[in-house]
């Protein structure tokens, strides 16, 4: 008989960066949940890595409490969102590159090769002076790539407002690295597909999630919404897309744990039906890939 794994002493060869086609679920899929929720159901439901969000959960913020996480549940964390968002604004400091240093450092110490950013708002002036050399610079010390995400325009009512800078479409800016939010596109009012296509060889990371075009940021699981995410996934899966898949959605209002789980099943099973179909192949012969998910929640 094999022998049962003793969880006492984990595995050190963990974290590994997993393999192209494999699926991470987002911390952030989870709130209000915690951090070692994410960990534990990602391991329970058949994810194949983690992204950290970092965010006001303590655990989030802590590098030895992260990489605890990772070894234990044996789940390798495959890229660390440094905290931009508003409510995250003191997080790690209010040094926006002090916050970009410690994801770099927690993303070395968990075998992350992705931090994912956003761009930075108009009033953070200096910080947005400098950011696409800053950015550079930091890959090029740090050998971890920044990917810069695609966020949208702030809007009310007839009004929109550009809040960040250089802009909200990391395309054309001098990025090596750039990571496609679906929900962002669709609240951009943009095609997911098309924008993927401007990106071209700068796409490292996808946050696989949906929207309906909304000003609201939505973030539902794939398929629920207007953006054509399986196509988006079928044309990454024949252009041999080897950066991340992850899962990023919002499961606030599932209603109760299990509800949350099966939310979390539904978007796991999009992204690896679509990115495993290949054209004029039937779904059902198409290639497997990465963990199998559990039957139920």
């Amino acid at each position: 008989m094999t022998p049962t794994p003793d969880r006492s002493e984990p595995d050190r060869s963990f974290p590994v960066r997993p393999a192209p086609g494999s699926v991470a679920l987002s911390t952030a899929s989870v709130y209000p949940e915690s951090t070692a929720t994410a960990f534990e159901m990602a391991d329970r439901l058949g994810f194949d890595a983690i992204e950290v969000m970092v965010g006001m959960d303590e655990t989030s913020s802590d590098i030895a409490q992260v990489k605890h996480l990772s070894e234990y549940h044996e789940m390798p964390v495959c890229a660390v969102h440094a905290p931009c968002l508003l409510i995250t604004q003191r997080v790690w400091g209010s040094d926006p590159w002090g916050k970009l240093e410690t994801s770099a450092e927690m993303a070395a110490e968990v075998g992350a090769d992705v931090v994912v950013v956003h761009p930075p708002f108009r009033w953070q002036r200096d910080y947005a002076r400098g950011f696409v050399d800053g950015v550079a610079r930091l890959e090029e010390r740090t050998g971890i790539a920044f990917a810069v995400e695609n966020m949208y325009p702030w809007r009310a009512s007839r009004r929109e407002m550009d809040v960040y800078a250089p802009h909200w479409d990391p395309v054309g800016f001098d990025y090596a690295n750039t990571t496609l939010d679906v929900s962002h596109a669709a609240t951009a009012q943009v095609d997911s597909l098309e924008l993927a296509q401007r990106m071209t060889e700068t796409l490292r990371h996808l946050h696989v999630t949906d929207g309906a075009g909304s000003a609201k940021d939505e973030h539902l699981i794939p398929g629920r919404g207007s953006q054509p995410v399986a196509e988006l996934l079928e044309h990454l899966a024949t252009s041999d897309f080897d950066g991340h898949l992850v899962l990023e959605v919002n499961t606030r209002r599932s209603g109760s744990r299990s509800a949350r789980e099966i939310d979390l099943l539904e978007g796991l099973a999009f992204v690896r039906l679509h990115f495993a179909a290949v054209p004029g192949q039937p779904a059902d012969e198409a290639p497997g890939r990465g963990r199998t998910p559990v039957e139920s929640a």
